[in-house]
């Protein structure tokens, strides 16, 4: 096929598009503990439908240990031809309260040009790129197929690269697009090159045998509380800059956003300050960041008065891709454990740590894709970084160190992903899936003359 032949199949084909994604985010697949796994199963079921409605002669539903089932799709490559592995996932985080939607969140609805709700973005738009992108071909693919959808990426990630661990030559490919990324705007193509790892931990203080009387102990009793909140807030300056020793500033070759337009993605305050030191793109790409996602203290609603006796917190630490988690996770324990005061009890649990990925550029695949993304979006693609950690990417790269791994997608930083209002742009989702396709054809016409 021609790209115009590509780009006229995809344009013919979104109203039957948009009418799949709508039917796949109609349903509530919730992968986490407390949520009925009906609905999940059900995703599950219609992906498999999906796939072999666009040409895939094999598609099987395959057991994943302690997780939902991967849905498999597979088509033998032409003689001479690279295979691709296309990555997505089916489960989608929970809707949060739902007086903040301005939409069902599981009745999918169009304004304006986007459709909105729970997972409509991450991910079950990268579904939808890859079974549109493959029904453009008819069947007949220009390189070999793999199709691999999870179902519980959102809440147990890990268990899937078990199952790349034990299953190599299932998902073995020349190149792997993971469909689970996107543009930092709408309209401005990007291949992710860089993702962060991660790592967290919860801390817990202890003083006292008991919680005290503020009045009767206060002022001579350790407060758990006030020991913990020292040493959170001695993990950074008074400008926000990371000061664990051994957690030192990288640098990124590439652009983030304007400091204008980063403000109002985040939703930043007027007046409000941000954090950190170097370019935006050195801090959220290529530097360490530490945000205490959690702490169990008393509420103000359910405060008295006392001298608390422990405290707790989550930790997590984002990691540059150069950067070992393990280490990270060392060297911010051994910092909160040197900077306790008062002699306070210390100790830590709940570990998790993820490895983060860095593409060598000039590969094959890369420059296929470029070119794709170029002609789709009308622009040349940029190289970008993702604050954001999938530790699936990491597993591949090991597991296939030969292989070119590539990540880009229909989401976009305004798309609200796991947030209230999550929202797909369409013209981006079309031109994703014109790109993916450009991308399998042009990929697979270089192996064959070479």
């Amino acid at each position: 096929m021609t790209p115009e032949e590509i780009e006229r199949a995809v344009e013919a084909g979104m109203p039957q598009t948009v009418e799949d994604l709508k039917r796949l985010v109609a349903i509530p697949s919730v992968a986490f503990p407390g949520h009925s796994e009906a609905p999940v199963l059900e995703a599950a079921a219609l992906v498999e439908r999906l796939l072999r409605a666009a040409g895939l002669p094999h598609v099987r539903q395959i057991p994943v240990e302690g997780s939902f089932p991967a849905v498999f799709a597979e088509a033998p490559a032409p003689d001479g031809a690279p295979t691709v592995l296309l990555y997505a996932h089916y489960d989608v985080q929970p809707s949060g309260d739902l007086a903040l939607w301005r939409t069902p969140p599981f009745e999918p609805t169009t304004v304006d040009g986007a459709v909105y709700g729970r997972g409509v973005a991450d991910d079950k738009s990268g579904v939808i790129m890859h079974v549109a992108a493959l029904r453009a071909f008819g069947g007949r693919f220009p390189v070999g197929v793999k199709v691999i959808v999870e179902g519980q990426e959102e809440y147990a990630g890990e268990r899937l690269e078990d199952f790349v661990a034990a299953n190599p030559e299932l998902l073995r490919a020349d190149a792997m697009v993971i469909a689970d990324v996107g543009n930092p705007e709408v309209g401005d193509p990007a291949l992710t090159t860089s993702l962060r790892g991660m790592a967290a931990f919860t801390i817990e203080v202890r003083t006292l045998a008991e919680a005290l009387h503020s009045g009767a102990f206060g002022g001579a009793a350790p407060d758990a509380l006030a020991a913990l909140m020292r040493m959170l807030s001695a993990m950074h300056d008074d400008n926000g800059v990371v000061r664990v020793p051994g957690l030192e500033p990288g640098a990124f070759p590439g652009e983030a956003l304007a400091e204008e337009e980063f403000r109002a993605l985040a939703g930043v305050l007027d007046g409000v300050s941000l954090v950190g030191d170097g370019s935006l793109a050195d801090r959220l790409w290529a530097s360490y960041a530490i945000t205490v996602t959690g702490l169990d203290v008393p509420t103000v609603s359910g405060a008295i008065n006392a001298v608390q006796a422990v405290a707790r917190a989550r930790v997590t630490i984002r990691i540059p891709a150069s950067g070992s988690s393990r280490q990270a996770l060392d060297d911010v324990m051994a910092f909160l454990e040197k900077v306790a005061p008062w002699g306070v009890k210390v100790s830590f649990g709940d570990f998790v740590t993820g490895s983060g990925f860095q593409i060598e550029p000039g590969g094959p695949a890369m420059n296929a894709a470029e070119r794709a993304l170029e002609r789709a979006f009308g622009r040349p693609p940029r190289q970008v970084g993702q604050g954001g950690s999938i530790p699936l990417v990491a597993a591949l790269a090991r597991q296939f160190p030969q292989a070119e791994i590539l990540l880009y997608g229909a989401e976009d930083d305004g798309a609200s992903i796991h947030a209230p209002n999550e929202r797909l742009v369409l013209e981006e989702l079309r031109r994703t899936i014109v790109t993916e396709a450009l991308f399998l054809a042009d990929y697979g016409g270089w192996h064959g003359a070479s």
